[in-house]
């Protein structure tokens, strides 16, 4: 995939996680935090069974996973606390806190894998200029966040 395509798709992934926030918090007022959670997940599921059962290969290769390591199949479950969280700290933070404390957050945790080159990703070591842009998003969460 050429890389000002990925970059735009992924920018307009993230648009969607700003969104996710409020609309999964209004949900979550109306029947619950945790069932709001699941519905989301539910939803989710949903469309992805219908999504993988279109595409070649369908559901063949799912069984595979089962030669990973156990922590390669955890990202549902980081997935679903990361919504939950979310849930409930956009009632008190704002859409924008909450996407610039995520934000804050991956960027932080990415730097930290990409140094390490952890959960097969290409070992890129930590520099001054990578230090100075996370500090840079920290400031700037902190000018968001702040009241």
């Amino acid at each position: 995939m050429d890389r000002g395509m990925a970059i735009g798709m992924t920018a307009i992934a993230g648009g969607f996680v700003a969104l996710q926030a409020p609309i999964n918090s209004t949900l979550g007022r109306q029947i619950g935090t945790f069932q709001a959670a699941f519905l989301s997940f539910a939803l989710g599921l949903v469309a992805l069974s219908l999504i993988v059962g279109l595409v070649k290969g369908g559901f063949g290769t799912v069984g595979e996973a089962r030669h990973l390591s156990w922590y390669y199949l955890t990202g549902g479950l980081l997935g679903a606390i990361y919504v939950t969280t979310v849930l409930v700290t956009v009632r008190s933070l704002g859409a924008g806190a909450v996407v610039a404390a995520t934000i804050t957050g991956q960027l932080t945790m990415s730097v930290v894998v990409d140094h390490f080159g952890l959960l097969g990703v290409s070992r890129d070591p930590v520099s001054v200029l990578k230090l100075v842009g996370v500090a840079l998003l920290a400031l700037g969460t902190y000018l968001i966040v702040r009241k």
